[in-house]
Formats: C-alpha cells, sequence, structure tokens
C-alpha cells in the first residue's frame, strides 16, 4: 500500500477465518441450521458453536432455537447489521487487494 494511513481497518471479529467461512455460507442462504452449517464449513461441533455464539453476541447473526419433531435445532441468519459488516468487510479487503501491484 502507498499510504498506510489511508489502510482500512479490518474488523478482526469478521477477520477470523472460521468466523469468516460460517459468515460467507449464511450470506448464501436466508437461514441455515447448525448441521448445515457444520456440513458446509467443516468445523468441529464444539468450533462452530463457539464461533457463531461470539457472532451472536456482537449482534451479527441472530440465533432462534426451536424443537422440530421433539428435537432441538438452531437456527442463524445474518442480521442487517451482519450484512452490512460483511459488505463493509468485503469491501474493506478488496481496497487491500486493489492496491497490490501488479
Amino acid at each position: 500500500m502507498s499510504d498506510p494511513a489511508a489502510s482500512p481497518d479490518i474488523d478482526r471479529l469478521l477477520h477470523e477465518p472460521a468466523r469468516l467461512l460460517a459468515l460467507v455460507q449464511l450470506a448464501l442462504v436466508n437461514k441455515a441450521d447448525f448441521t448445515w452449517l457444520l456440513n458446509q464449513t467443516g468445523m468441529t461441533r464444539g468450533n462452530l458453536s463457539v464461533q457463531m455464539s461470539k457472532l451472536a453476541e456482537a449482534g451479527i447473526v441472530k440465533v432462534d432455537k426451536r424443537f422440530t419433531n421433539n428435537r432441538p435445532q438452531t437456527l442463524y441468519q445474518l442480521t442487517t447489521s451482519g450484512r452490512k459488516a460483511l459488505k463493509q468487510y468485503k469491501k474493506d479487503m478488496q481496497s487491500i487487494l486493489d492496491s497490490l501491484p501488479g
């Protein structure tokens, strides 16, 4: 980058690879359950649970816990602020990549 002072402030919460992977999957669908995200991301149950909890605490994702056919089901959905944050993250990363020579 030619001007380090002009570099975007990357959102560290979203920048973590496991969280980013889960967010990208959520951005592709309206809602996703825990098992679907587990299969799409390849994370362990514990890792996915921790990452989704951090995103929920930050207001990036909404969590809906319910019972379906007497079985617990956890659904995740990007919040409006989560979609905005992901869009800004994409813009910031693109800005960094665009500054590369060649």
